[in-house]
């Protein structure tokens, strides 16, 4: 076993001398002994909620990891970050919390770190933004770190298939155009989610994840691990063994996360046929890192990244399954051994990855969940940016299942807000051929970037997601599919091309040349753009204020420092 001997680098400054007395004597409260002042404290940043199934499981699975840290000479301390999770935010306000919350659970992070000068960290996460909010927090502290991620739920069963919570949005659609009745609605409502764990599909807690293992900071195949599975004890505590060794050779986020190690996370989320979430929450992780990525490197791996998993919600099939056959290491090593990861890049476990990957075993012939190289589910990855006059800081285009090129040119169906877009989609006024648009729910204009996952859940449930175009200054759910482009820079409230868009006029989506553009000239921009008058804040005080006054682009990752 490692050594931790004289590895309290931090909590030595509240622990030791005579001056420390109070200190001491506050922490003998909750039960510190004289020969525990000298070991490592390692804060344990729980996500942990009864607000959602993603995180309703959490305080219970954290246990073995207390168990087995206590039990390596570390002092275990958990505090909880906090969740807003998006299945219960999305479709009304609440949703504008969503993204406000990532930073907000790093600023958390970061308090308690540094203001009980803690050691290490070993940070669990269960949803969307739980996972990208508690690494950004942990990194930023520059002591050792292990993430774990709390673990994916179950599918659930009704009519002889698979369900998922995406199931459940798609049923208001299909419900609201008469495809199915008002009992098999229910059915779905009820059978959807059955336990802990979040979302199924190649959403964003599953993407998410997956990158976090991809980068290193997980260890090996926990990525896919079931929430409820007989293998999460076994996660937790090895992921424990693995900071201890961080915390015995004094192993930081700054040596795991390098450049390469943001490339292997790119290229596994492209593999994985990932949420377009992804880019926003790599950017931010990688500005905190202060590691040099930008939007403009993202087609770079899109045009030379197969989609290899045939996973919703494009596809069939959920994170279970694919832990079934080899999890996240099964895609890492097939990648490897085509030369599209670095296998030199350092981890969590003390090795390197392609150390970790040596006994995975990669598929020789086509699966039903895996495809080869050689027939991949689609040839290039399933996340590409767009510019063009619409969009000259860049915008995202969905392109998981699409085993073609997009190109769409219809009439704007233009609305400045998610419900009443919603409202004309359940009342049939948008038709097959439209695009339509969805603004001023930016990053400021929203404020806070609601996904819309309800429009496009409701244009699937119709039977539209082919034909009918979404384009917004927020962002999608991992659940969206469809023709979808979000992230739309510069957004709407700060005046980008998307506040000048009338309603009819003529948009232009192209994937083969990485377009979005509006059919009216410069001049005429230029024109509108004078007449443009930013709206007033929705939130004259408390956090949305300040969000506001914060947040930088999308294009950015809609980072706040």
């Amino acid at each position: 076993m490692d050594t931790l001997e004289g590895k309290n680098y931090k909590s030595r400054a509240m622990t030791g001398g005579l001056s420390r007395t109070p200190n001491r004597a506050m922490l003998r409260a909750i039960g510190f002994k004289d020969q525990d002042f000298n070991k490592p404290i390692v804060g344990i940043a729980s996500a942990g909620s009864d607000v959602s199934p993603c995180n309703h499981h959490i305080d219970d699975i954290i246990v073995d990891a207390r168990n087995r840290l206590k039990a390596c000479k570390t002092m275990p301390q958990t505090f909880h970050t906090f969740v807003v999770t998006d299945g219960q935010a999305m479709g009304h306000k609440g949703m504008k919390a969503s993204l406000v919350s990532r930073d907000t659970i790093a600023d958390v992070i970061e308090l308690v770190a540094f203001g009980h000068q803690m050691d290490a960290l070993y940070g669990v996460g269960g949803c969307d933004k739980t996972i990208p909010g508690t690494v950004m927090g942990m990194i930023r502290m520059h002591i050792p770190c292990v993430f774990v991620y709390g673990g994916t739920i179950r599918a659930g069963f009704a009519r002889g298939k698979k369900l998922d919570i995406v199931s459940a949005f798609e049923a208001v659609g299909a419900y609201s155009s008469q495809t199915i009745t008002k009992e098999e609605l229910y059915e779905i409502e009820c059978n959807a989610c059955p336990a802990a764990g979040a979302c199924g599909g190649m959403y964003t807690a599953n993407t998410m994840a997956s990158a976090v293992e991809a980068m290193g900071l997980s260890i090996p195949g926990s990525a896919s691990v079931p929430a409820l599975s007989k293998e999460r004890p076994k996660i937790m505590q090895e992921s424990a063994d693995a900071l201890v060794h961080c915390i015995a050779h004094n192993i930081t986020p700054t040596q795991i996360l390098t450049k390469h190690a943001f490339e292997n996370a790119v290229r596994t989320v492209m593999a994985l046929g990932g949420s377009t979430n992804a880019i926003l929450h790599l950017l931010a992780i990688a500005h905190n890192a202060n590691i040099d990525l930008v939007l403009d490197e993202f087609n770079y791996f899109y045009k030379t990244t197969p989609i290899l998993t045939n996973m919703k919600p494009a596809g069939q099939y959920v994170m279970e399954d694919l832990h079934e056959i080899g999890g996240v290491p099964l895609i890492m090593r097939m990648l490897l051994d085509n030369n599209l990861l670095h296998g030199d890049a350092l981890t969590v476990t003390g090795k390197t990855l392609a150390q970790n990957l040596e006994s995975v075993k990669g598929v020789s012939t086509n699966h039903s969940i895996v495809k080869s190289f050689e027939n991949p589910e689609r040839s290039k990855g399933p996340i590409l940016v767009l510019k063009g006059n619409l969009a000259p800081e860049g915008a995202v285009l969905k392109m998981c299942g699409s085993h073609t090129e997009v190109e769409h040119e219809g009439p704007a169906r233009v609305y400045d807000d998610e419900e009443h877009a919603l409202e004309a989609i359940l009342n049939g006024s948008i038709r097959e051929g439209d695009v339509l648009i969805i603004r001023y729910e930016g990053p400021k204009g929203g404020p806070g970037m609601r996904e819309m996952l309800s429009p496009t859940a409701a244009i699937a449930g119709r039977g539209l997601q082919k034909k009918v175009a979404l384009i917004t200054d927020g962002r999608f759910s991992g659940g969206s599919h469809g023709i979808v482009i979000g992230h739309i820079a510069p957004e709407a409230y700060d005046g980008g091309p998307i506040a000048l868009v009338r309603e009819g006029d003529t948009i232009r989506i192209s994937s083969t040349d990485a377009r979005l553009d509006v059919d009216i000239s410069k001049d005429e921009l230029d024109t509108r753009r004078k007449k443009f008058t930013q709206p007033s804040e929705k939130f004259s005080y408390g956090v949305f204020k300040k969000y506001v006054s914060t947040v930088q682009s999308a294009s950015k990752g809609a980072i706040t420092s």
